[in-house]
């Protein structure tokens, strides 16, 4: 007979807001505070000479971070989970997996400074990176070798909202290359809407700054794994780096995951109706919760929900500029995820580090308008988008 107890497993936006420490795995608080602990510290005093306790100095760990860390690993479906101080951060931890000489296979639409660390890496550390349409999985199996040591994926990628089955492209790389790891960035999702490792990926990361945050006033990263071995590879790389996330950075980003849900579904359903609006008007717009996306049955499959990012052309880049100018409640500015809604233009902003030649070989248009649809009432965004798509002009264009 047993005392242990299996734990309850819940419904999403349930296990995002409940915290249970009595499995044993989290740091022990004393006087069961409603919220989080910030232990503000760089050292911990120690009992002995000789035998450390769990934590001795906050680089290595910090009881505030193991907090956030094991709420993390728990709603993203992982062994263990890390919480460092970028999105970006969180992709160069994981590229010190990779030595050189062995390669990388990424999408050819990404974040701009995704492809800026993997062009810092082939000019620099000898790796080089193979940029494919991962819309369509079969396209990796030429690049695959014995050399290839991790697959990253974006789906949905950021700008252009397309779709990589994440359990086809896993199974595909699994069977021919054991020991390439596939790594997606789910920021666009967020744990919420999408949990890749269960649909085949080996390590999934975020910008926390996004949506597990929620409101810009944080910049942080998450790492999460399901392989032990792998586990500690990255925990040694941050530990030796001195990334890891600082106590009151953990508390914030520990807030901001609990609202998760009511944030998301809010801006989700914001989005939808303003990409409804946007299509009735003849604009094309990128956005897989919208029935004529060509993966739009793909991304239902993987997903609960098409998220709240979206983009869309006017078919000229003049027209763009001045509608982005034009709107008031839309803020303009790079990022995504927050509780206001931001509109930008990538290749000017988010995108401008990448190469206009290359932008071009992708098909990136350099007229795209992005919308991240924050908590507002979808009313007064529709209307200040509508004024500035009729003043701007670009909405007698697309009729």
């Amino acid at each position: 007979m047993t005392d242990t107890i299996a734990r309850i497993k819940y419904r999403p936006a349930t296990e995002l807001v409940y915290v249970d420490n009595s499995d044993g795995k989290g740091p022990k608080d004393n006087y069961n505070a409603a919220s989080m602990p910030i232990y503000q510290t760089a050292t911990f005093k120690q009992s002995s000479s000789t035998q450390m306790g769990e934590y001795d100095y906050s680089r290595s760990g910090n009881p505030t971070r193991s907090h956030v860390e094991n709420h993390l690993a728990k709603i993203m479906s992982a062994k263990r989970a890390f919480a460092v101080n970028s999105g970006m951060t969180a992709l160069d931890v994981i590229t010190r997996l990779v030595k050189a000489g062995e390669e990388v296979i990424a999408g050819n639409d990404l974040y701009g400074g995704t492809n800026r660390l993997l062009s810092f890496l082939a000019t620099h550390n000898n790796v080089k990176t193979h940029h494919i349409d991962t819309t369509d999985s079969e396209t990796i199996i030429p690049y695959l070798s014995e050399k290839t040591r991790l697959v990253l994926l974006e789906t949905p990628t950021n700008p252009l909202m397309k779709i990589a089955d994440i359990p086809r492209i896993s199974e595909i790389v699994h069977e021919r290359c054991p020991n390439a790891l596939v790594v997606v960035d789910n920021t666009m999702m967020s744990p919420y809407l999408q949990k890749p490792l269960e649909l085949g990926a080996d390590i999934v990361y975020h910008s926390g700054t996004k949506y597990l945050s929620g409101h810009h006033d944080l910049m942080a990263g998450v790492v999460a794994v399901k392989d032990d071995s792998i586990a500690e590879k990255i925990y040694f790389t941050i530990n030796a780096t001195g990334v890891g996330l600082g106590p009151f950075d953990c508390w914030l980003l520990m807030r901001g995951v609990k609202t998760l849900a009511v944030r998301m579904d809010r801006q989700q359903a914001n989005a939808i109706q303003i990409a409804d609006f946007l299509q009735s008007h003849k604009f094309k717009v990128h956005y897989p919760g919208l029935k004529t996306h060509p993966q739009y049955e793909l991304h239902a499959k993987m997903s609960r929900g098409p998220g709240a990012v979206l983009s869309f052309e006017t078919g000229n880049v003049e027209l763009s500029e001045k509608l982005v100018e034009l709107t008031r409640l839309w803020g303009i500015s790079v990022s995504f995820g927050c509780v206001n809604s931001l509109i930008s233009m990538p290749c000017r902003m988010s995108h401008a580090s990448i190469p206009a030649e290359v932008r071009a070989a992708r098909a990136m248009p350099e007229d795209l308008i992005r919308l991240c649809v924050g908590i507002e009432d979808v009313d007064d965004l529709l209307e200040d988008l509508y004024h500035a798509l009729t003043a701007s002009g670009a909405l007698k264009l697309a009729n």
